[in-house]
């Protein structure tokens, strides 16, 4: 409806006011008004120009829709369209007269349309509120304008804000919410333009932030102005009362969009420099774990972060950051250094406990038994823990007598608890040296007891080498049988010519030393020397049969009777000119010889077929020449020997390569770990020399048995 009123002509009015009787009698139909308005109480998204975050979304602004007329609604102006219709009816004025009345009356009317009124709940439905404001018509407002919980009654004084006289439906057009925001814009306002904080409740959880209720109005705080940090969950902050910053407004939108995190910075920033002001070396200082990383935690000291290091926070062993502390927990650290040109701060948590090292070599002696547990196992060794920030290491070397470990986890286990005996203390270095086995008997104290020179026993052999077998006598103790001890009368190569590994072995003790840790076994010493009783058999001028059994290039090898072997040289042959043993000789053929030499020392017979060639006939002499007559040699022949010699020469390299590498693979994990660690290094080369001394026990044959070697090569 406009401000002013054209007079209606009389057959106009007369239509007209019949027409409204007649539709303020008429039952109301279920049809719905097809326009709709506004209203504060439903938040609606609208863009603005300005492209701030204003909420969830682009800009928003709340905007609430106008209810349509319902029974209740129309119920209560029945009045008010009943002195209409009677009015109307009233036909005895003239235009005139109609027309000065219809004046009078609008001027009673003092209302105005965008401005706050007072007026008086007439009606409460589910949805909305029926206010009277002492105009022509009641307004009609949502229920949720008055809050969450509304505790309205019929007969209350409300304040709204009339947006229009009159809508299409010649109904007033009110507001609660708008007329609440007009009450406290001019606070707002100033709030906005001096940059003061305000408090305010955080009411509800909306997208994009949460809903605050300041001054009595809905102001939005966006998810990114909450805290400083990323917050995940919004419904912690629901209830509680926060102070703000106004950081933008739109009056005609009714938009606020408040601000903590900036209120949180301003107050960091002061804290920040209140705090470098005081903060110094050495310092105790409170502070918040706000995050952790591999290598350390970063703590809030109340307006600047400090590094807390991994290796500054316990004495002890710290796998991770997160073993010792949690995000958001309070703690107490000491400041290690401060960097004011470069604002850089160190801090400490272990530096307020007490150094665990002090005085460590008077809470544990050396040779005394402590118990620990293991917390780390490399290749090397276990570190046992004693006491919180007081680790020891078990060498590999040092947790068993006799078992030759490869690696610590096959004694030990991370968690365990062992019984050790401290061998030695560095509190320089922080370092101490421990022993698994020293808590044992040393079964080396007394092996000479239980085996004694001279005792025989049967044991397997564990491995074989170029140089000789490792017979057990027990479990995890060995002993050699060089090669030289494995025979009386043959000359042998590689010990794989006699024995296997796995066999059973009967073997002699001929020497134990202790401090090495060194068994020497014999097998030939099970029988006596037969060399005392073969020289009455093969002495000078005795006439023998041997069966070729090897053939070199400078003499010949044959096997006699008690497999004893003697040497042809290839001048004793009984053929002239003889270059290649091989073209006139060959293995499996039987020779009848005479004994040239007997030396009964170096354990040698020399032969000679042509002193037995001369005591015989002319004829046998041509038949010896016949049979080893020039033969000759083809190209398989010498690729045969060739591969042969080959084969047999990579079975024992093959064999003496894996016994080495069986005793040298700890020595190898040792030596990597005085790489590492150099505090372990007097340990590690300590034991490499026993473990190299193990694996190469060819300190085993003596000066006689060199020589007796090189001459049998001879």
């Amino acid at each position: 409806m406009s401000d002013e009123l054209e007079t209606p002509q009389p057959e106009e009015q007369s239509e007209a006011t019949e027409a409204e009787a007649a539709e303020a009698t008429e039952a109301p139909t279920d049809e719905e008004p097809s326009d709709s308005v506004q209203n504060a109480s439903d938040p609606q998204v609208e863009d603005d120009d300005d492209g701030d975050d204003d909420g969830p979304g682009d800009e928003s602004t709340v905007a609430v829709q106008q209810p349509s007329l319902t029974q209740d609604h129309r119920d209560a102006m029945a009045p008010t369209a009943a002195r209409r219709v009677a009015f109307d009816d009233d036909r005895d004025y003239s235009d005139d007269e109609f027309a000065e009345m219809l004046g009078m009356y609008e001027e009673t009317l003092q209302v105005k349309a965008q401005q706050i009124v007072n007026g008086t709940v007439l009606a409460v439905t589910e949805n909305e509120v029926v206010v009277d404001i002492g105009f022509k018509s009641e307004g009609a407002i949502a229920l949720s304008e008055f809050g969450d919980e509304p505790e309205i009654e019929v007969g209350d004084e409300v304040e709204v804000f009339l947006e229009d006289v009159e809508d299409q439906d010649g109904q007033v057009v009110v507001s609660k919410q708008k007329a609440d925001f007009m009450r406290v814009w001019d606070h707002i306002k100033d709030a906005y333009d001096s940059g003061l904080h305000v408090d305010g409740t955080v009411q509800r959880r909306i997208k994009g932030g949460l809903v605050v209720d300041l001054f009595g109005v809905d102001a939005f705080l966006p998810g990114s102005q909450i805290d400083l940090r990323q917050v995940k969950n919004f419904g912690q902050y629901i209830g509680l009362q926060f102070p703000f910053r106004i950081i933008k407004l739109n009056k005609s939108r009714r938009n606020i969009v408040v601000s903590r995190r900036v209120v949180l910075e301003e107050e960091r920033e002061q804290m920040r420099a209140t705090l470098l002001a005081e903060l110094e070396k050495d310092q105790t200082r409170e502070g918040i774990v706000k995050n952790i990383t591999d290598f350390g935690a970063f703590i809030d000291l109340g307006g600047a972060d400090g590094l807390l290091h991994i290796t500054d926070m316990s004495w002890g062993r710290v796998n991770h950051p997160s073993d010792v502390i949690t995000i958001g927990a309070t703690v107490n650290v000491k400041v290690l250094n401060y960097d004011r040109e470069r604002e850089r701060i160190s801090l400490g948590l272990k530096q307020l406990s007490a150094y665990p090292w002090e005085n460590v070599e008077e809470k544990y002696p050396v040779s005394t038994k402590v118990v620990g547990r293991v917390v780390s196992i490399t290749d090397y060794g276990a570190f046992v823990e004693l006491e919180e920030g007081v680790e020891g290491l078990i060498h590999i070397s040092e947790m068993s007598w006799t078992q030759h470990v490869r690696h610590p986890s096959k004694i030990l286990t991370v968690q365990e608890e062992v019984e050790t005996m401290v061998l030695r203390v560095n509190a320089v270095d922080e370092k101490i040296s421990l022993g698994l086995k020293q808590c044992q008997p040393d079964p080396w104290e007394s092996l000479d007891v239980r085996y004694p020179v001279g005792s025989c026993m049967v044991g397997a052999v564990r491995n074989i080498t170029n140089f000789g077998v490792f017979v057990e006598i027990e479990p995890g103790i060995d002993g050699l049988v060089h090669i030289s001890d494995l025979s009386w009368t043959k000359r042998v190569k590689h010990p794989s010519e006699l024995v296997n590994k796995d066999d059973e072995l009967e073997v002699v003790v001929l020497n134990i030393d202790k401090e090495q840790r060194r068994i020497s076994l014999s097998h030939k010493h099970i029988e006596d020397n037969p060399w005392d009783k073969l020289e009455l058999r093969y002495g000078p001028g005795k006439v023998s049969a041997g069966v070729i059994v090897r053939l070199t290039d400078k003499d010949v090898v044959v096997e006699m009777d008690g497999d004893i072997e003697g040497f042809v040289p290839i001048s004793q042959l009984g053929i002239a000119d003889i270059r290649n043993v091989e073209e006139h000789f060959a293995e499996g053929e039987t020779l009848n010889l005479v004994v040239s030499e007997f030396d009964r020392e170096q354990k040698r017979i020399i032969l000679s077929a042509k002193e037995y060639l001369s005591r015989q006939d002319q004829g046998q002499i041509e038949a010896y020449e016949e049979a080893h007559a020039l033969r000759p040699v083809t190209i398989g022949d010498l690729a045969g020997d060739t591969l042969s010699d080959l084969v047999e020469q990579k079975n024992g390299e093959t064999e003496e390569a894996k016994e080495t590498s069986d005793e040298v693979e700890s020595d190898d994990a040792e030596e990597d770990d005085n790489t590492s660690d150099a505090a372990e290094s007097d340990d590690a080369e300590s034991n490499d020399t026993e473990d190299d001394d193990d694996t190469s026990d060819e300190a085993e044959s003596d000066d006689a048995e060199s020589a007796d070697a090189d001459k049998a090569e001879e």
